[in-house]
């Protein structure tokens, strides 16, 4: 990465990093995008930049969120999907990963206070489902519903365990508890889809 480069992530990051902490004091609602520019010490025009909407700020991690399964699928050719998503997210689970939903109680207090916040991560569940769906789908083009289904399937499950992480963030449980109860849920749902889906 040139110093170039570099330098743009670390406006990116330090940005993202003020807004955050701007949304949990105040609240997502309230706090404008001259705001954020004035805190994080840079033009209202670098924040838009690069964040194209004020959400993003939040979800900064936007599109690794929405390519990784996709991206555990594509990078293992010879794994069935389910195997690749299940081994994934278990890889993650072990590193408290952000992917998975690992966030300090005031940052998904602040999510769940604001319906903007959470229509936007609907929509980053959907199209991580989207993108899962046409990744399976190339690798078995013949088996259309079949391929749609399993991407669907892989993606609630995902989407139901980042639920329980957030719930059991919320309910104060110590996180190793807590780690070991989503590995146990995990486990539980994934092996309900694998005689259905673990050839695929």
């Amino acid at each position: 990465m040139s110093l170039r480069e570099q330098k743009k992530l670390e406006t990116r990051r330090t940005i993202s990093n003020v807004a955050t902490r701007l949304f949990i004091d105040r609240g997502f609602e309230q706090v404008t995008i001259a705001d954020v520019a004035e805190a994080a010490r840079v033009a209202k025009m670098t924040v838009t930049n690069h964040f194209g909407r004020k959400e993003d700020l939040v979800f900064d991690i936007r599109n690794d969120f929405v390519d990784w399964p996709t991206n555990l699928v594509s990078g293992a050719p010879s794994k069935p999907a389910l195997v690749a998503v299940r081994d994934g997210f278990l890889a993650e689970l072990d590193e408290r990963s952000a992917l998975l939903g690992f966030a300090e109680l005031p940052f998904v207090r602040m999510v769940r206070q604001s319906e903007t916040l959470q229509s936007a991560l609907t929509e980053m569940h959907l199209d991580r489902e989207r993108q899962l769906v046409a990744e399976i789908l190339d690798r078995n083009p013949r088996q259309e519903m079949l391929s749609r289904a399993a991407g669907a399937h892989l993606t609630s499950v995902l989407r139901l365990l980042f639920e329980d992480v957030w719930d059991l963030t919320w309910a104060d449980v110590p996180e190793d508890d807590l780690v070991a109860r989503v590995r146990d849920s995990a486990n539980l749902a994934f092996g309900q889809l694998e005689p259905a889906l673990g050839k695929l």
